[in-house]
């Protein structure tokens, strides 16, 4: 189907029944549960596990095939944001035109950095992407601040020209469907919500998944490969890598403007925040612990991160005492005195934590420990059908 053989075709539907029922998924408790405090299942969150996901599969082109890290692709998130927010000022609010904006931009300003940052590799590449992310986010900050609007950030105004605008919403918008409305639908003590936006969200992610599996099964993404494994011996054969390496740079600059239009489609305004190198880390935390170089892993690194940072973070004092208030006085202190280092506004100690478990432990990442539960399962199985064969040859067969 598509292209593509049985196994990856397997992948896509399970990512694709995912994405569709992921508003039923991450919501598993009652609303008046006390472990609906777990749910994931609102528009805000459900919208960053897809972008962040978008984000994630891109990089990991770059990284994970060709073995380049790169410390500064939040550049390009920050382009691709400031670009779509422009689309709004001048054109009107489709986010159709701002999505294509800034991935052309996105694809344009990566082809400029790894054009200059390519001639080197190993720790000076990286180097040289986080300087030129630093730079831009400095640029933005200050210098570019009539393009960029500096530290308030750019938006969109009244008195913009907006010459497209017509009589359609006056907010983000796909032909007239708001990005901000949803449906929310009940089912006894459960209450499911399905946005607009997340599932634009969503079908770009299975269009931006579904490219990333042709082009880790193409002579191209074999090549890359290549590059990761021996580029040396590359060399020898007479092929140079840097047109490789650039196409796939420029490829995973691209899929980072995806991912800054989509943000700015979901609330109109661009910060030179988003271009921070805190932001970069981020993106390369999530391809590691996914999987680097796996197909789903950076999908599933990035939902594990979104998560830890919007559900753990929100687990406050008043929350912990509401999960201990049946214990004695001294118990429960000492009990919420121990858990409030690790949620709250220590959840990142839980997420580093966590991150040093699965790098000691799954050196493939999420994807290495699914697999190793599925072949443990397999194992079981199978020794269980022996196990029965052999009680049943023993019955036809019974010793003298």
């Amino acid at each position: 189907m598509l292209g593509l053989d049985r196994k990856d075709t397997i992948l896509l539907l399970v990512v694709a029944l995912m994405a569709l029922l992921a508003p039923v998924l991450l919501n598993p408790f009652p609303v008046n549960s006390p472990l609906a405090q777990f749910n994931a299942g609102y528009p805000d969150l459900m919208q960053r596990f897809a972008i962040f996901g978008i984000f994630a599969i891109g990089f990991n082109i770059l990284f994970g095939l060709t073995g380049y890290l790169s410390f500064g692709h939040a550049a390009f998130l920050g382009v691709g944001s400031y670009s779509a927010v422009w689309m709004f000022k001048l054109l009107g609010y489709n986010v159709i035109p701002a999505i294509i904006l800034s991935i052309i931009v996105a694809g344009l300003f990566a082809l400029l950095i790894g054009w200059i940052s390519l001639r080197r590799s190993g720790i000076y590449f990286s180097i040289l992407t986080l300087a030129f992310a630093e730079m831009s986010f400095r640029l933005a900050y200050s210098v570019l601040t009539p393009l960029t609007n500096g530290e308030t950030g750019l938006q969109v105004y009244t008195d913009d020209p907006q010459i497209l605008l017509g009589d359609g919403p006056h907010v983000p918008h796909l032909f007239g469907m708001m990005m901000r409305s949803s449906t929310t639908i009940h089912a006894g003590p459960w209450e499911f919500t399905l946005p607009v936006g997340y599932y634009v969200c969503a079908v770009l992610l299975l269009a931006s998944f579904y490219l990333a599996i042709r082009i880790f099964r193409s002579p191209f993404g074999m090549m890359l490969r290549a590059i990761k494994s021996n580029q040396t011996r590359m060399n020898y054969t007479g092929l140079s890598p840097r047109p490789y390496t650039l196409a796939a740079f420029v490829i995973s600059g691209m899929y980072a403007g995806l991912a800054g239009g989509l943000m700015a489609s979901m609330d109109p305004l661009a910060g030179a925040e988003r271009m921070q190198w805190t932001a970069s880390g981020e993106v390369v935390l999530m391809t590691i612990l996914g999987g680097a170089g796996t197909l789903i892993g950076p999908i599933l690194g990035a939902g594990f991160i979104k998560y830890c940072e919007n559900i753990f973070s929100k687990i406050n004092e008043g929350v912990l005492h509401g999960w201990f208030g049946g214990l004695p006085d001294g118990v429960e202190n000492a009990l919420i005195w121990v858990a409030e280092h690790f949620v709250g506004s220590g959840w990142h100690l839980t997420l580093g934590l966590l991150f040093m478990l699965v790098v000691t432990f799954l050196p493939g990442g999420l994807v290495e420990g699914g697999q190793r539960i599925g072949r443990f399962a397999f194992r079981r199985r199978d020794r269980k059908a022996s196990d029965a064969e052999s009680d049943a040859a023993k019955q036809r067969n019974p010793a003298e």
